[in-house]
């Protein structure tokens, strides 16, 4: 039965306790109803207890379930009710503080490819993706995303690979090279052999990886549990003396009963639901309350590179004429005038960076595309060509790593342009605010080259980078940290940051441009395109935290001064818990501080 399903039945049985004793002067029926709600509830307590103490850890369950049995061995039955009704409204408010907001992977599983194009005597059959053998014959159309992984068999195309890899740029993909599931084919279809089954292919093991990291969640002590031992002793020890001293066991139960931990109930589950709260006003979807405690004692970050340190976003870098005979401005115009009506995967940058040089494009005629290798047009009566190494000809001297587009007119090569993944204007700022909140190590993980994530690092004071790196990958780096360098944090963005996402003590998605996937698995979606979102919520956190520990002490402060006066016999038991609500009160007020900006 759910926490607030208990909290409606507890009320319940107390108005028709009420009821019979009130109206209908049955003191006895009241009783037995309350007895034997309270005996179950401190029964299914005590399981609860004992689960949670196998687990290796501890709370504030043994001083309510004394709370409860001591008043109603006693006869102070109402007094127990209050107890009961306190206890099962704080773990409804606590459920409804940790509320799950979608860990399912169903977008995940949803965007995953269902129908593969089987190749049988040169006729295409449409088949699920789980009946795919080792060996079969398929095609992928462009837009399409592979199915499975397999070999190029036939035909040329460049594919978007960056949701498993992290990799901005696009790959070309050739006869006997290799394609991933879930790698995108842009502009050309090619025909592939399944080399894996749908089961053991990339795509699918994203999805093994984020339900294994979600299935086994990182040990941690709540804030109210780290409080709960000591308060359950001081409780203890001040009845035993007032019973000792007094030799009435009743002393005992009153004392429990203003000791009932409802401050250490309530007050923690109300500040977290605040400061959620207020991290939504500020375009930050916090999931749990337990995140936010995490956030707040987070020692470590690592950052995927592409689309969270950068905006994920190929530009022109270089534009490099090959002689004095054509300007930087011209050699733009002729690339971005062939490539406006293109399909190609670079042709929007190139036009991007022209209307913002404000250079006038030129009209084009005769416009081919060749698949694999790039794009001809004839400008002003020259033939101009944009595209690959080879295409450009022969007498291409420069040749670069970075991606690249090579232009020769009328077979003569005149020049490259290169393009570079641009990094977020805000990144420096997050990471110097994060060190100043007490992250003691930064980390950058990326499937890309190792030259690219370098610069980026270096521009942003990142140290620590593991470069080319798949999911399983990145999830065995975050494994390897050591204890004292949690909790930690994983910022991304893409599909194949998901596994990471999960893994990670708290896992931040970049929800704004990135996969649903990703936002997903994660512990928190930054709704906005800015990163300094990330260190508001590691600020906002610590301050939610601030505000829960001080909530918390008030209340425990407040229920140890009246334990000292209650063992003096000067608070009846059904006294003792009408107080508990002043008390609570009393810290729920002090937790909605948290609410405030």
């Amino acid at each position: 039965m759910s926490n607030f399903k208990k909290f409606i039945l507890t009320i319940f049985i107390g108005m028709i306790a009420l009821i019979m004793e009130f109206m209908f002067d049955q003191p006895q029926f009241a009783f037995w109803m309350i007895a034997i709600a309270g005996g179950v509830m401190a029964f299914s307590m005590f399981i609860g207890m004992v689960q949670t103490l196998k687990s290796g850890k501890y709370g504030v369950d043994i001083l309510a379930i004394t709370a409860i049995i001591a008043t109603l061995l006693v006869g102070e039955y109402w007094a127990s009710l209050v107890v009961l009704v306190m206890l099962t409204g704080g773990d409804s408010l606590e459920d409804y503080a940790s509320h799950q907001a979608g860990r399912e992977l169903r977008s995940l599983l949803e965007n995953s490819p269902q129908v593969a194009h089987k190749i049988v005597n040169e006729q295409l059959h449409d088949i699920e993706v789980e009946e795919a053998a080792v060996g079969d014959l398929l095609l992928i159309k462009p837009g399409e995303i592979a199915p499975v992984d397999g070999k190029v068999i036939a035909g040329t195309t460049l594919v978007d690979e960056s949701s498993l890899t992290g990799e901005s740029r696009p790959i070309e993909k050739k006869q006997e090279d290799e394609i991933m599931s879930g790698s995108i084919v842009k502009d050309a279809s090619i025909r592939i052999q399944v080399i894996k089954k749908a089961s053991d292919s990339q795509y699918q093991k994203l999805v093994k990886l984020v339900e294994e990291s979600e299935a086994k969640p990182a040990h941690f002590v709540r804030l109210a549990d780290r409080y709960a031992v000591p308060f359950t002793l001081i409780a203890y020890i001040i009845g035993g003396i007032a019973w000792f001293v007094s030799k009435d066991p009743v002393r005992f139960a009153e004392v429990l009963v203003v000791a009932s931990p409802c401050p250490l109930i309530l007050a923690a589950p109300v500040a977290l639901v605040a400061g959620m709260s207020r991290s939504s006003r500020n375009g930050i979807v916090v999931k749990t309350g337990t995140t936010i405690e995490k956030l707040a004692k987070a020692n470590s970050i690592a950052f995927d590179k592409t689309g969270t340190l950068t905006k994920g976003q190929l530009t022109v870098d270089d534009i490099q004429p090959a002689n004095d005979q054509i300007s930087k401005g011209e050699l733009l115009a002729l690339a971005a005038s062939v490539e406006q009506e293109s399909t190609h995967i670079l042709a929007r940058s190139l036009v991007a960076q022209a209307k913002e040089e404000k250079i006038h494009l030129k009209t084009v005629k005769d416009l081919q595309e060749l698949t694999g290798k790039g794009v001809e047009a004839f400008v002003d009566g020259k033939k101009v060509r944009v595209g690959n190494v080879a295409f450009a000809g022969d007498d291409v001297v420069e040749q670069t790593k970075k991606t690249v587009v090579y232009v020769a007119i009328d077979g003569q090569y005149v020049g490259y342009i290169t393009f570079k993944d641009v990094l977020r204007p805000e990144a420096s700022k997050t990471i110097e605010q994060l060190n100043q909140m007490g992250i003691k190590k930064t980390v950058m993980l990326t499937g890309d080259d190792p030259e690219i994530a370098n610069q980026i690092a270096e521009k942003v004071n990142i140290f620590d980078v593991h470069a080319q790196c798949l999911p399983e990958e990145k999830i065995q780096v975050l494994k390897e940290l050591e204890e004292e360098q949690r909790p930690l944090i994983m910022v991304g963005d893409g599909v194949n940051d998901a596994p990471a996402l999960a893994v990670a003590d708290i896992g931040i998605a970049m929800g704004a441009h990135g996969s649903t996937a990703a936002s997903e698995s994660a512990d928190a979606v930054i709704l906005k395109d800015d990163l300094t979102r990330v260190s508001e919520a590691v600020r906002l956190s610590k301050d939610t935290m601030k505000v829960a520990q001080q909530s918390v002490l008030i209340g425990i402060f407040i229920c140890v001064a009246l334990m000292l006066i209650a063992s003096t016999g000067l608070i009846p038991a059904l006294f003792g818990a009408a107080l508990q609500e002043v008390v609570d009160t009393v810290s729920i007020l002090s937790a909605l501080r948290a609410r405030r900006d």
